[in-house]
């Protein structure tokens, strides 16, 4: 049986949620989508998938959020090894360059998304950084194949197999 890989978004604006979340949709055939409204929500989440011996293979996640902040989060997440290979998107329209700076050095930020942002691009963003994930797991590509770029896959796949040598 394959490892069950779900994306999470997290966002406190409630209609700017539902709008991700409707969006990435059309890869929960294979990807489940789970939402929070809160990085405080957002690890009951990753409990919660983690309990049923799931993973999460992308992370969306705001910046400006009550409490800890979105490039806070991530950062957190990074320090924890079940979450190191998760890609990390920022999702947002008021990180400065700060920040911004902060979650690609110490986040690991795959990819940064400014608001408002084109449906598309957010699925491709997605079927990017998933790929790339099940590549660097080196996870059997096969159950989840409908939805990854195979060309990332293989990239991946080679590099990490050069730098096993």
């Amino acid at each position: 049986m394959s490892e069950k890989i779900h994306i999470l978004c997290v966002e406190d604006e409630p209609d700017v949620l539902d709008v991700i979340v409707r969006e990435l949709s059309v890869l929960e055939d294979v990807f489940p989508v789970e939402s929070a409204a809160s990085s405080d929500e957002a690890r009951e989440v990753l409990a919660d998938i983690e309990a049923e011996g799931g993973s999460v293979g992308v992370i969306f996640c705001d910046h400006i959020m009550p409490g800890e902040n979105g490039v806070e989060f991530l950062v957190s997440l990074r320090k924890t090894e079940q979450y190191r290979d998760t890609r990390k998107v920022l999702l947002t329209g008021q990180a400065g360059l700060d920040a911004t700076v902060k979650a690609v050095n110490e986040a690991g930020l795959a990819h940064y998304i400014a608001k408002p942002w084109d449906a598309d691009e957010l699925v491709l963003v997605a079927r990017e950084q998933l790929s790339r994930y099940v590549a660097a797991r080196k996870l059997n590509p096969l159950p989840y194949l409908k939805h990854l770029v195979m060309d990332l896959v293989g990239d991946t796949l080679r590099d990490s197999l050069k730098s096993d040598r």
